[in-house]
Parts: structure tokens; C-alpha cells; sequence
């Protein structure tokens, strides 16, 4: 690059001194067309001569650095399309997962009321059946209690106006008899059941 840069340098001196007025010729503010023509050469040809080692050294590295930057940014922009698409799949998925257990959940919460109310129902059922069979056993026991009360009350009553009798017989009575035998029995049938 430094040898470049000198015949660069040498290449315009050499012009400049080509383009130099001769020994005649007079300079002027503005150059004549002769004096202008080399320079102009001079600066096409320096200027062919960078673009050429531009086009050829620089270009090249500055275009693959931009194609490789390209590159990675598209690969970088497709990984992060490919992994949104992957996070929206998952997310998805997830809220299906979600959504069954949700409904699996309900299902089941369903499942278990309708199996309470299945229990209610029987044990309902079976303590309305219990009640009813100690309601119906109460009420035998009670008609049968008061069936032997009834008996109780009957015998003792036969008995009270048999003793009644038994005594009116052995003599005539008076209210006052009478209530007085009443009264003895009532006595010796409370003494009887002690």
C-alpha cells in the first residue's frame, strides 16, 4: 500500500511538470487547455487507478462483510420466528392442557355431587325406612301397652265390683256404706299393685 501511495505521489509531480508553462509560454490566473488536459489525465488515470484497487482489495471485504451480516441477522430473525412460533405452539398446547383439566376438573366435581346426592338419597331412604320402623314398633308397644292397661283397668274393675257385690251381699248398704267400700277397694287394689 505504501508503494502505491508513492508512485501516487510521483505519478502527480510528474504531471505537474509536465503541465509546467515552457520557457514561451506565459501563465496565466486560468490555465490554457494544454495545461489542463495532463493534470486532467493524471487525476482520471489516479482515480482508474484507486477504483481499481478499491473495486479489488476494499469492496470485496466490505461487500462480505455485509452479505455475512446479512446472513446472521436473517438466520437471527428466523431462529426468533421459529421460537415465537415454538412458544405460541407451547402456549397452545398448554392452554389445551389447561382447558381438559379444567373440564376434567368440572367433570369430576359433577361426578362427586351426583354421587352425594345419591348418598343423601339412600341415607334418606334408609332413616325414613328406620323411623318408620320404629314408629310402627312405638305405636305396637303403645297399643299393646294400653291394650294391658285396658286389661289392667277391666280386671281390676271386675274385681273392685265383685268385692263391691260380695259385700253389698253380706249386707244392705247406705251412700255412706257405699263410699266407703269404694274406697276400700280403690285402697287394696293400690296395695295389691305395690
Amino acid at each position: 500500500m505504501k508503494k502505491f501511495a508513492f508512485a501516487l505521489a510521483s505519478l502527480s509531480l510528474s504531471s505537474a511538470a509536465l503541465a509546467a508553462p515552457e520557457s514561451g509560454e506565459k501563465a496565466g490566473v486560468l490555465p490554457t487547455m494544454l495545461q489542463g488536459l495532463v493534470p486532467m489525465i493524471v487525476s482520471l488515470v489516479v482515480f482508474g487507478l484507486v477504483f481499481a484497487v478499491l473495486a479489488v482489495k476494499v469492496w470485496p471485504v466490505i461487500v462480505k462483510a455485509l452479505n455475512e451480516r446479512e446472513s446472521k441477522i436473517r438466520s437471527e430473525i428466523e431462529s426468533a420466528e421459529m421460537a415465537r412460533q415454538q412458544a405460541k405452539a407451547a402456549l397452545d398446547q398448554y392452554e389445551r392442557a389447561l382447558a381438559e383439566a379444567r373440564a376434567e376438573a368440572q367433570r369430576e366435581l359433577e361426578k362427586a355431587k351426583s354421587l352425594q346426592a345419591a348418598q343423601l338419597a339412600e341415607l334418606k331412604a334408609k332413616n325414613d325406612v328406620a323411623i318408620a320402623m320404629e314408629r310402627d314398633k312405638a305405636m305396637r308397644e303403645i297399643d299393646a301397652s294400653k291394650k294391658l292397661a285396658i286389661q289392667e283397668i277391666y280386671a281390676q274393675g271386675a274385681a273392685l265390683s265383685t268385692a263391691v257385690a260380695g259385700r253389698i251381699l253380706q249386707r244392705e248398704l247406705n251412700p255412706a256404706d257405699y263410699q266407703r267400700l269404694v274406697d276400700e277397694a280403690v285402697a287394696g287394689l293400690g296395695a295389691s299393685k305395690n
